[in-house]
C-alpha cells in the first residue's frame, strides 16, 4: 500500500483554515487523541499516524503527525464543520514482527469523523479509534452513477459498476453479491429514529433482536444482486474486471424500448457502449414493479439474480446518496434467508412497508462510500471506517458523464494493482467520461 506523504498547506490556505476574522468569534485549538481499536496484547506504534482536518466550507486542510503518545493539536482553527481523518500504514515485516500474524502487504489503519461541527462551546478535544482496513481479493473498481445529460445524453440508463480481481490468482465471480446500502437521504424527515451521529438507528427497527449490535455489525441494503454460476463458471483473471450494467446496450445508438418507443441520444460522445458488459440487470420478469422502458433484456449478456430491488431497474442514485458493498459467503450461509427489517420509524410501519436485507459486515469484501459533490448536500456516512474511512465523488456531480475510479497503485509484470487502503478519499479518482474497464 502506498505510503502517505506529509503535505504542508500553502500559507494562504493555512490562514484560511486557522483564522476567522468575524468580529466576536475567536478561533479555537483542536486537540485530537488517536489510539488503536484492538483488544490483543500487542502494542502498535503511533509515531507515523497522520491526522488531516478539512474545513467543509472553505476546503482548507491541515495535516499533522501525532506524537508518540498519539496526540496532536491544530491551533487556532476557525469554527465550522470539519472532516477529520487519521491513517497509518504499517509495513508488512513490522506488523508481522509485532503481532505474529503473517502478512505480505502493509496493513493500513483508518479512523474518521465526517461533518464534525466545531462550535464555540466545543470542549477542545476529540478521540479517534484506528481500525484495520479490510483488504479484499475482489474490489469495487469503478462506479458510474452520475449518468449522462438528460437532454443530449442517455440520462440514467447508462449506469454501471465494475468489480476487479486485485490478486495474482484467478478468481470466480460466481455468487459474488452486490448491495446498495440504504441509509439517511433526507434532512426533513423527523419520523425516524436516528443515532447521535445522524444515521438511522436500526436497533429500533420492529423485531430487531436485542442480542445483536444492529448498527455496528451490519449494513442494510435496498438492492441485493448476485452473480449466478455453478461455482467456477465465470473466471476472472488477475488484473481483470467484470462490468455489471443497468442495461447492456450500446447507449450511443438508437434502440426500441419495451414500450415500443424509439430512444436515441443527440450527443453520443456523452454516453457509453455497454453492449459487451459481462452482466446486466433485468427487472422485466419480476413481480410488483413495472420495468422502465429502457429495461431491455440483452440475450447475449447474462442476467444477475435479483434478491431485493426498488423501482423498475437498477438505479444508482445520481445525486450520490448511495453507498455500495460486495460480499461472498461460505457454504453455511443462505443469503436469501437472511433477515430483513423495516426502516426504524417512530410509528409502527404499515404491513406493506419495504424491508431491507441485513448484511453482516464480517462477510463484506469491499465497500465504497459515495457522497454528493456538494458538501452542503451530504448525509452521515453509511459505512464504518474499517470498510471505508473516507468518501468519493466526481466533481461535476449528477448527469455529468463522470465516474469514480480506483487509482493504480503499482504495476507488477504488466498487472495493475489498484490502491486499496479502505479510504475512498485516498483510493479513488474520477474519469471525465466513464470508461468500462478503463484505468486511472
Amino acid at each position: 500500500m502506498k505510503k502517505l506523504l506529509f503535505t504542508l498547506c500553502l500559507s494562504s490556505i493555512l490562514l484560511a483554515c486557522k483564522k476567522d476574522k468575524t468580529p466576536g468569534i475567536k478561533p479555537i485549538d483542536l486537540g485530537i487523541s488517536v489510539s488503536y481499536d484492538i483488544s490483543s496484547g500487542y502494542t502498535l506504534p503511533l509515531t507515523n499516524v497522520k491526522v488531516k482536518i478539512t474545513n467543509i466550507q472553505t476546503k482548507a486542510t491541515q495535516e499533522r503527525q501525532v506524537t508518540t503518545d498519539g496526540k496532536v493539536t491544530f491551533s487556532e482553527i476557525a469554527l465550522g464543520s470539519y472532516d477529520i481523518d487519521a491513517t497509518v500504514s504499517i509495513p508488512a515485516d513490522e506488523y508481522s514482527r509485532i503481532t505474529g500474524i503473517p502478512t505480505e502487504d502493509a496493513v493500513t489503519f483508518n479512523a474518521s469523523e465526517k461533518g464534525r461541527v466545531i462550535s464555540s462551546d466545543f470542549n477542545g478535544s476529540l478521540e479517534l479509534k484506528l481500525i484495520a482496513g479490510k483488504s479484499g481479493d475482489w474490489i469495487i473498481k469503478q462506479i458510474y452513477y452520475t449518468g449522462s445529460n438528460t437532454t443530449d445524453g442517455a440520462g440514467f440508463r447508462d449506469q454501471f459498476i465494475e468489480f476487479y480481481n486485485n490478486t495474482d490468482a484467478v478468481l470466480y465471480a460466481d455468487s459474488l453479491y452486490f448491495g446498495q446500502v440504504f441509509g439517511r437521504v433526507s434532512n426533513t424527515v423527523n419520523s425516524i429514529h436516528y443515532l447521535p451521529g445522524g444515521q438511522l438507528d436500526w436497533s429500533k427497527s420492529p423485531g430487531m433482536p436485542a442480542n445483536v449490535n444492529a448498527n455496528k455489525d451490519y449494513v442494510y441494503v435496498k438492492t441485493l444482486l448476485m452473480i449466478p454460476g455453478s461455482g467456477k463458471q465465470y473466471p476472472v483473471q488477475p488484473g481483470e474486471s467484470i462490468v455489471l450494467a443497468q442495461t447492456a446496450l450500446n447507449h450511443k445508438s438508437p434502440f426500441t424500448g419495451n414500450n415500443g418507443k424509439v430512444y436515441s441520444v443527440k450527443k453520443p460522445e456523452l454516453t457509453i457502449d455497454l453492449s459487451k458488459a459481462d452482466f446486466e440487470t433485468y427487472y422485466g420478469n419480476l413481480p410488483g414493479e413495472t420495468p422502465y422502458p429502457s429495461d431491455i433484456d440483452n440475450p447475449l449478456v447474462p442476467n444477475v439474480e435479483v434478491l431485493s430491488y426498488v423501482g423498475g431497474d437498477l438505479i444508482l442514485d445520481n445525486k450520490g446518496r448511495d453507498s455500495y458493498v460486495i460480499f461472498k459467503v461460505d457454504g453455511t450461509q443462505k443469503v436469501k434467508d437472511w433477515p430483513s427489517y423495516n426502516e426504524p420509524t417512530i410509528a409502527a410501519p404499515k404491513p406493506t412497508a419495504r424491508k431491507y436485507y441485513q448484511i453482516p459486515l464480517k462477510y463484506v469484501i469491499d465497500g465504497v462510500e459515495i457522497q454528493s459533490n456538494i458538501s452542503a448536500d451530504r448525509f452521515p456516512k453509511k459505512l464504518p471506517a474499517h470498510i471505508d474511512a473516507g468518501l468519493t465523488f466526481p466533481p461535476n456531480g449528477e448527469y455529468s458523464s463522470q465516474s469514480v475510479i480506483r487509482k493504480t497503485q503499482k504495476t507488477v509484470n504488466g498487472r495493475r494493482i489498484l490502491k486499496d487502503t479502505n479510504n475512498s478519499s485516498e483510493d479513488f479518482d474520477y474519469l471525465d467520461r466513464a470508461l468500462p474497464k478503463g484505468f486511472k
